[in-house]
């Protein structure tokens, strides 16, 4: 059987400010050229299709042509799941009625997972739906007490199924979660403030193939079983090194997956420049795009005046100018928090010891994860 694994495309993301929804639909139109090529017997989408809740109009067009184009107009049959960023509630409106026409969308955690088969010449491939849900929200439809963050919910998930494999037969686990030991980046929201964010490997055992959404760059993990594609496109400069990409599957009569990374070129790529400014006012080298997304770093000490309406003037696309002599402060023996690369709950504890002088305790950190998991909740079910 031949699928293909995508995730995390995040339609309507804005990055410093600027909107890439149209960034988004050129890079699925490769997409869906790409699944018209290689014909796949299904497509896999791993969850946060859309950046928040609440999408702009743009947005769900985008996704509502894609979504057209591969289900009825390709006739490939799309299995699609909630992620963190999505409304699982709007996301599975219409479900029933799509999956008439082939596109099978799970986004409600329900003590019943939702098991679609996929047939190929060597039988039968089942394909396992598992959509993001906050443990509090796994508890409840499972009805187990014991679950109390994400590792003990999605152990608990696959309980729930029984026997998974145990015929023998070919087993898809399609999934939206951090698996503990994965690279993580800069781009994607933390699962959870306090307790375990992550799952354990081992708990995907049974499967012949999981495919994964939620973290943003590419990984393999467990003996290659376990598979991130990445997201859609880079959505940080810190991901600027990154290769995006989608994974096209082929899964033999036993099960082994020989497993092909596809990258999709985007309109303009994400780039992080360093240099005198001199030298960057002479433009892009090596036949690089002018029009790229780009952060400056600049390394001159001296006086510059307007230095980011300079720079536009040859790449228009400058999104973020930094100074390379301000960039760390020493005090002390320490160097200043990069606030851009630290969880919410370490910029908490370094604000309380700066503002009260004394070590934030146990009690006032599970205070504040509590809030603040709270509010993460709210918004991503905001106006339902």
């Amino acid at each position: 059987m031949r699928f293909i694994h995508t995730s995390d495309w995040h339609i309507g993301r804005l990055f410093h400010g600027l909107h890439l929804t149209e960034d988004q639909a050129f890079v699925l139109q490769q997409f869906i050229d790409l699944a018209k090529h290689a014909k796949p017997d299904v497509i896999l989408v791993a969850g946060d299709v859309f950046d928040r809740a609440v999408p702009p109009p743009e947005a769900v067009a985008v996704v509502d042509n894609v979504l057209c184009e591969l289900a009825l107009n390709l006739r490939i049959p799309v299995v699609l799941i909630a992620g963190n960023h999505d409304s699982p509630r709007r996301l599975e409106f219409g479900s029933r009625l799509l999956a008439k026409q082939g596109l099978h969308i799970v986004g409600n955690a329900a003590g019943n997972i939702t098991v679609i088969p996929v047939e190929d010449d060597s039988g039968i491939v089942q394909i396992y739906a598992i959509p993001y849900a906050e443990p509090p929200v796994w508890r409840e439809s499972l009805a187990d007490a014991d679950i109390h963050d994400h590792n003990t919910a999605m152990h608990s998930v696959l309980r729930s199924l029984g026997g998974i494999g145990s015929n023998g037969g070919r087993t898809i686990a399609l999934v939206h979660a951090a698996v503990l030991g994965g690279e993580e980046s800069e781009s994607e929201r933390p699962l959870s403030i306090g307790g375990a964010s992550t799952v354990d490997a081992a708990c995907f055992q049974p499967f012949t193939y999981v495919a994964m959404g939620h973290l943003h760059r590419p990984q393999a993990m467990d003996g290659d079983r376990i598979h991130y594609p990445g997201s859609l496109m880079k959505y940080s400069f810190a991901e600027a090194d990154h290769t995006k990409t989608v994974h096209v599957v082929e899964m033999d009569a036993s099960g082994k997956c020989a497993v092909e990374l596809v990258s999709l070129k985007p309109r303009y790529d994400v780039r992080c420049i360093k240099g005198m400014m001199d030298e960057i006012l002479k433009g892009p080298q090596d036949g690089q795009n002018k029009d790229d997304y780009v952060h400056v770093m600049l390394d001159d000490t001296g006086p510059i005046l307007d230095p980011i309406g300079k720079i536009r003037q040859v790449y228009r696309n400058v999104l973020a100018v930094e100074r390379a002599i301000l960039s760390v402060e020493h005090h002390g023996s320490g160097e200043r928090m990069d606030h851009r690369k630290v969880s919410e709950k370490e910029l908490f504890t370094a604000f309380f010891c700066e503002v009260t002088g004394a070590a934030v305790t146990e009690a006032e950190i599970g205070a504040f994860s509590s809030v603040v998991g709270q509010m993460h909740q709210d918004e991503r079910e905001a106006a339902l």
